[in-house]
């Protein structure tokens, strides 16, 4: 049997989702809201799908028992409290919200509901992250004594103007680094584990009217051990490929968006040859470097897919909501070490 989703909020990012579910066998898309009716209404015919006049009566519908949050990053709380209290599974939209403290409270909710709670982080179905992963795993680094993310992406004013809450604290959240380069840090923690302690310094250098950092510069010690740097701007005309480098005793790997591009260690093995066959090759797409909508929703659906099954297994799923919170700390930790001028230690979560 099939599960009905219902989205809140029916922006850009809204139709990825809506295409991603279209795509499921499992899955269909039953209806949506936003806080304006008309934006509501065109999203709905454009998918076939009906148009709530409020979250209140979407989380309502015993039609739907999975709700996919797509309002603007600080909006994310409210519509997933509302949810849980309704006993709906919920999807949130990176990033799961802009403190630690709300991601807190949205954790909170769902625990003891029997519903589960995750973030949306499709990079982290594809492929070559995932080989990545596994080679980190088994120690084929050695060991790591680097590894950093890149994110040098363009946005220009219009993009921060025709959005009223982008460059926003209180909506947004944060800039370059909450919006932008939160996906590659997700990744960089995943792979490396937790961050012990940072030091960073941002700033907003190529925009005007916007309250948040358009660029950041992080230094990183992992509680392994290892040494890192974050690097994010949307200030890089026209937008690089993200990229992860990591380097170790027994190997190094870089990572250009979903093309690995350097792939060595000191005890080759089989499987490497077919690696870089398989990821070897570059994407026609450039990801979000310079446009947010020329990103594709197949890592939407792989999670979409995953999410499914582990309701259906009665499983926690890969990103339960905790994950999303571990992105938000490191963050949010960047913005304090970058206003205190101080190195900041992080929780143990």
């Amino acid at each position: 049997m099939s599960l009905g989703f219902g989205i809140v909020g029916c922006g850009m990012i809204a139709r990825f989702h809506a295409r991603a579910i279209r795509e499921i066998p499992e899955a269909r898309l039953v209806g949506c809201s936003s806080r304006h009716a008309e934006s509501a209404e065109k999203f709905a015919a454009e998918f076939g799908c009906t148009p709530f006049r409020s979250t209140e009566d979407l989380v309502a519908d015993p039609e739907i028992q999975i709700v996919s949050i797509c309002t603007p990053s600080g909006a994310h709380l409210e519509p997933g409290l509302l949810a849980a209290s309704a006993g709906k599974h919920v999807l949130v939209e990176k990033p799961l919200e802009i403190t630690v403290e709300r991601c807190d409270r949205l954790i909170d909710a769902f625990a003891g509901r029997g519903v589960r709670l995750a973030t949306i982080f499709p990079s982290r179905f594809h492929g070559c992250w995932r080989a990545l992963k596994e080679a980190l795993t088994v120690g084929r680094f050695g060991q790591v004594a680097l590894a950093s993310a890149y994110v040098k992406w363009y946005r220009s004013q219009e993009y921060y103007d025709r959005g009223a809450w982008r460059g926003t604290w209180d909506l947004d959240g944060g800039g370059a680094l909450m919006n932008q380069a939160i996906h590659t840090i997700d990744l960089l923690q995943w792979l490396m584990g937790p961050v012990q302690r940072l030091g960073a310094i941002t700033g907003t250098l190529g925009h005007k009217r916007i309250e948040v950092e358009d660029v950041a510069a992080a230094a990183l010690q992992f509680r392994n051990g290892s040494l890192g740097v974050i690097e994010a701007t949307t200030c890089s005309y026209p937008g690089m490929l993200k990229k992860i480098e990591i380097h170790g005793t027994l190997g190094s790997a870089i990572v250009e968006e979903e093309q690995i591009t350097h792939w060595q260690f000191a005890n080759p093995q089989e499987t490497d040859r077919s690696i870089i066959e398989q990821y070897g090759r570059r994407s026609s797409s450039g990801g979000g470097a310079s446009d947010p909508a020329a990103i594709g929703h197949h890592g939407h659906r792989r999670l979409f897919e995953e999410f499914i099954a582990a309701i259906q297994e009665n499983r926690p799923s890969t990103l339960e909501g905790i994950e999303g919170r571990k992105s938000v700390e490191i963050i949010r930790a960047i913005y304090e070490a970058s206003s205190s001028g101080n190195w900041v230690e992080l929780g143990t979560v």
